[in-house]
């Protein structure tokens, strides 16, 4: 994808390739949902304190949490587990996705509780944050259930286990 913007805020993140790992998650996602990857994507790799802020300034919530989206444009599906309106590229065949940030702290505290790899936790919610940007949530047990679905597919296909599995 050479539309995609990483902006590394925290230098942990460094070692993890956000680069890498974001465009092979963002790109199965894309695949899966048989959309062009042709998509405009920005990222922000930061840390609990700069997330926390962004979570009090867009979502009233003065507290960290591990990974927010901002989709350029509502993609909501009409009913309960329903399917999202598709994005419409440009005119230039470009999809505008939005942003997504995603905290090193919040990430890394997970991983270590749920005795996860990291850059495996972290591909997870980059597909959970491209998954919001096209328009699913978890509002309802229907969504939810129609975006946990995708997220393990996705990551099935990537090799990766189940996150929602309970061991």
């Amino acid at each position: 994808m050479q539309n995609m913007d990483i902006d590394i805020d925290d230098p942990r993140w460094a070692a993890l390739d956000m680069e890498a790992l974001s465009e092979r998650a963002i790109r199965t996602t894309l695949n899966r949902l048989a959309l062009p990857l042709d998509a405009e994507i920005s990222i922000l790799a930061c840390d609990d304190a700069r997330i926390a802020a962004l979570n009090a300034e867009f979502r009233a919530k003065a507290s960290p949490t591990n990974v927010l989206s901002w989709p350029s444009e509502e993609r909501a599906a009409m009913s309960a587990g329903g399917q999202p309106r598709p994005p419409e590229p440009d005119p230039g065949g470009m999809i505008e996705l939005g942003d997504i940030a995603i905290s090193y702290d919040t990430c890394a505290a997970e991983a270590r509780a749920a005795d996860k790899d990291i850059t495996e936790h972290v591909t997870h919610l980059i597909i959970h944050g491209t998954l919001h940007l096209l328009g699913y949530d978890h509002e309802t047990e229907q969504d939810a259930a129609l975006m946990e679905g995708l997220e393990v597919e996705i990551l099935g296909k990537l090799g990766l286990d189940d996150p929602y599995r309970e061991s």
